[in-house]
């Protein structure tokens, strides 16, 4: 009887994402979350499983060599379980979104967890309200503050509030649920996908938080302008989609999944991503861009990105040095590869230094 429930989930494999490899000990607690999945009966596809050689002088051939290993395992995986926890800011870890993003592309199913699935009001450090709408250190209108995750993260994945072992628990259920489905309802044909768009010129897709700023709209255009000047087209996460349901939905849940909706559309029919990687909500960049920068890479679309600072990210996060393993202040390790941010970004596309959108929009079109 037990080797039958086994059997439920012989052909699921797991892809465990999240930034437990970077705490003190991390890896121990990711190996657990896999004994854990594996005495259900699950497969799990585990980057650090395949030696790799991490010899290289050059530090970022260490990288180039973990992210290759990294999509090959996400190519072997049809189920993503990614730890959402605020990581180094209020938002989670820019990298297990990236992959996140590549699951969804993939048509994995995919899961988030937290401990705190509050809106992002109750989590967002200094934060006020202010004529009549709540606003961020800077005096920028907060996005989404009525939701627990940005719009691709919500959109993306079912989340619950819980463990690991919690969310493991809900893929269980849902499969088993599946397989009685099989028998109690009739198969529904799945809606295939647009067809593909006709295009004069390439499509850049403008993934960046700017879509959140009070001028947006206005930035958008000329930034359109710009692109246009360049022998682009360009399209905004403000820009209707393809298929989009004319009415907004009835209430935040509903207007999330639009924008989900929206930005996905886009990056399916986009043919690069011009990314603004820049720090967020501490020192990640906006999960949103994450996101679209991973199911953009899992598509084959051509990436670029783009920060004010490019100093690796030992120089970028306050840590205690070498002889603490570049460790921040809650011991979390800071990447030493000579990259300036997660190694899913760096050896996924050539990032830019560039303290303005046109400055980076220009080095893109050189490289092409």
């Amino acid at each position: 009887m037990y080797d039958d429930a086994l059997r439920l989930f012989e052909k699921e494999t797991l892809y465990i994402a999240g930034p437990e490899c970077f705490y003190t000990n991390g890896y121990t607690l990711w190996n657990a979350m896999r004994l854990q999945a594996e005495y259900l009966g699950f497969r799990v596809a585990m980057p650090s499983d395949t030696p790799l050689d991490l010899s290289h002088e050059d530090l970022r051939k260490n990288a180039d060599e973990i992210f290759r290993n990294c999509a090959k395992c996400m190519n072997e995986s049809t189920a993503i379980l990614v730890d959402l926890e605020a990581f180094r800011g209020s938002e989670p870890d820019g990298g297990s979104i990236f992959e996140l993003g590549m699951a969804y592309a993939r048509g994995l199913r995919c899961y988030g967890f937290t401990r705190d699935k509050r809106s992002i009001v109750w989590k967002q450090q200094g934060i006020s309200l202010r004529d009549g709408a709540v606003r961020d250190a800077g005096g920028q209108v907060l996005p989404y503050p009525d939701l627990p995750f940005s719009p691709a993260v919500f959109g993306a994945c079912k989340i619950l509030e819980g463990s690991f072992q919690d969310c493991l628990g809900l893929l269980t259920l849902d499969i088993e649920q599946e397989h009685k489905d099989r028998v109690l309802r009739p198969s529904v044909p799945i809606q295939k996908d647009l067809p593909p768009l006709r295009k004069e010129r390439p499509v850049i897709y403008l993934a960046g938080p700017e879509r959140y700023g009070r001028d947006a709209e206005a930035e958008y255009a000329e930034r359109k302008r710009l692109c246009r000047e360049y022998g682009f087209d360009a399209v905004t996460p403000l820009d209707p989609a393809r298929g989009e349901p004319e009415d907004a939905g009835e209430n935040l849940y509903q207007r999330a999944a639009g924008q989900f909706y929206r930005l996905q559309r886009h990056v399916r029919d986009c043919d690069m991503i011009l990314a603004n990687l820049n720090d967020f909500r501490g020192f990640e960049p906006s999960t949103d861009v994450s996101f679209e920068c991973g199911m953009g890479f899992q598509l084959g679309k051509k990436l670029f990105g783009y920060m004010n600072d490019t100093r690796i990210m030992k120089e970028r996060i306050p840590n205690y040095g070498s002889q603490r393993e570049y460790r921040d202040e809650c011991g979390r390790n800071a990447e030493n590869f000579d990259y300036p941010i997660n190694l899913m970004f760096s050896a996924s596309m050539p990032i830019f230094k560039a303290a303005s959108f046109e400055e980076a929009l220009a080095q893109m079109a050189a490289a092409l």
